[in-house]
């Protein structure tokens, strides 16, 4: 681990040493990243959870607009594990934690009712990620998950950096992977954001206006799988092809919202093509002038209003109620490895997974 980059009197008010902690051998830590601008990003190589994102308001005040914890122990504790984590081998759901590849059946581990998510309970949000901070704005991280780790075939090597942006208030999220036996892999960020920053308690996003760049999304059944369906935005309130606010629909008897308790739905991208770094959503806090961008390499991002939040404390004391943040996860469709005609989330030896995701804030009077 090479973290030699000054840590202390940060932005986030986090301590090197609350996140320094041995773990079955491995170390884990706090890095800070920065650009000249401004923005400060705060990490820790358990999980790859960001801890903070410090970014300005219309009047440029700071604030972090992620829901964060402020110590490895509450990390590793906290009642959202995924909270702003790295989410692997495979994001999002898989039916009843099963699915076949080139005639084997595997079994992963159930933890979402039926169903496998996130990678399972001891996912790549669970691990100690081997983590080097190449420059003031860069860290690197390095994960080998083993042949069968979760149920999953294959060991699979994965890169992955965080780097702020010099030009803009950008944080990039570039992601590689390689196997040496056929496998499935969607990885993706769950960040937890909320524009107007975290407080005691930290506000809904009700009034939050966001676009998403789908024509289509993918319908879920009563256990949050997706039917198999590809259906049209148009007429419903999982339009977000114009402006709207979060909560101005949320509520609505549309079965599909009720299946969600909220949104929790994953966008058919519009995409220039295949692999193309395109605009995917975007949002804007009306209150403190904050915006944000998301580009991406996916073909899908799941939308999720944190209907599951619970009000526990996180950073500072700050509190994490329901639909608290909103969360836009770039991947694979949900449960892909058994839906034939959604894009492959397959990878073989000598192919390389790659994947780029910015977020990208700024500020409207």
């Amino acid at each position: 681990m090479n973290n030699t980059f000054p840590v202390e009197g940060n932005l986030s008010g986090l301590s090197r040493k609350d996140f320094q902690k041995e773990i079955n051998n491995k170390k884990t830590d706090l890095f800070i990243l920065k650009n000249d601008m401004g923005m400060e990003v705060a990490v820790t190589n358990y999980g790859c959870a960001i801890l903070s994102i410090m970014v300005p308001d219309k009047a440029g005040k700071y604030a972090n607009v992620v829901l964060g914890h402020d110590s490895i122990d509450h990390v590793i504790n906290s009642p959202e594990p995924f909270l702003n984590t790295t989410i692997g081998r495979y994001g999002n759901r898989i039916a009843k934690g099963k699915f076949t590849l080139y005639g084997e059946e595997h079994e992963l581990a159930v933890n979402n009712g039926p169903n496998s998510l996130h990678g399972g309970p001891t996912g790549f949000h669970a691990r100690i990620w081997e983590a080097t901070q190449l420059d003031a704005s860069t860290v690197q991280f390095h994960y080998i998950s083993e042949d069968g780790e979760e149920g999953f075939p294959g060991t699979l090597e994965v890169d992955m950096t965080y780097h702020i942006e010099e030009e803009a208030n950008a944080l990039t999220i570039e992601y590689r992977a390689t196997t040496d036996k056929a496998t499935v892999i969607n990885l993706t960020n769950h960040g937890f954001f909320n524009l107007a920053g975290i407080a005691n308690p930290t506000p809904v996003i009700d009034k939050h206006i966001v676009t998403i760049n789908a024509d289509f999304y993918t319908p879920i059944d009563e256990v949050s799988i997706p039917t198999g369906e590809i259906a049209k935005v148009e007429g419903t309130p999982m339009d977000f092809r114009t402006p709207h606010t979060l909560g101005e629909r949320i509520n609505d008897k549309f079965q599909q919202l009720i299946h969600g308790a909220g949104y929790d739905h994953c966008y058919v991208l519009n995409k220039l093509e295949v692999g193309s770094l395109d605009l995917a959503a975007t949002c804007k806090d009306p209150e403190s002038g904050r915006t944000m961008e998301v580009y991406t390499t996916e073909t899908g991002v799941q939308l999720y209003t944190g209907n599951w939040l619970g009000g526990f404390e996180g950073a500072h004391g700050a509190t994490f109620p329901a639909r608290s943040a909103f969360c836009f996860e770039a991947q694979c469709f949900p449960d892909t490895p058994n839906k034939a005609h959604f894009p492959s989330a397959t990878l073989l030896p000598g192919d390389e997974y790659q994947q780029i995701t910015i977020y990208k804030f700024g500020v409207e009077e």
